[in-house]
């Protein structure tokens, strides 16, 4: 109860053939470009080098933030020590000019 030879040779490539589309399919979508990437990534060394240079870019950026972050702090402790300064009941006499009229 066999297939007869001569059966046996369309049946393998019609199986072959949609194998084929079925993995041409597959691998053209999403599935495919991760895979391509992953494969340019590990043939390349790691990173693309456009993405080097964006990444030293971000990271000068994130530099700068951080001392314009610091800045404004200092800033901040300056205005809030003058504040409590001016607050005094006794911070207008010790200003200068204050005790002469103009």
């Amino acid at each position: 109860m066999g297939i007869p030879a001569s059966d046996i040779a369309p049946v393998i490539m019609g199986t072959i053939f949609m194998v084929a589309v079925a993995g041409t399919i597959v691998l053209r979508g999403p599935l495919g470009r991760a895979l391509a990437r992953a494969i340019e990534l590990s043939a390349g060394g790691g990173r693309p080098p456009e993405d080097e240079t964006r990444i030293a870019q971000l990271e000068q950026r994130v530099a700068e933030l951080e001392a314009g972050q610091a800045r404004v702090s200092e800033h901040e402790e300056r205005l809030d020590f003058a504040e409590r300064l001016l607050a005094r009941p006794d911070a207008a006499a010790r200003l200068p000019g204050a005790g002469e009229a103009g």
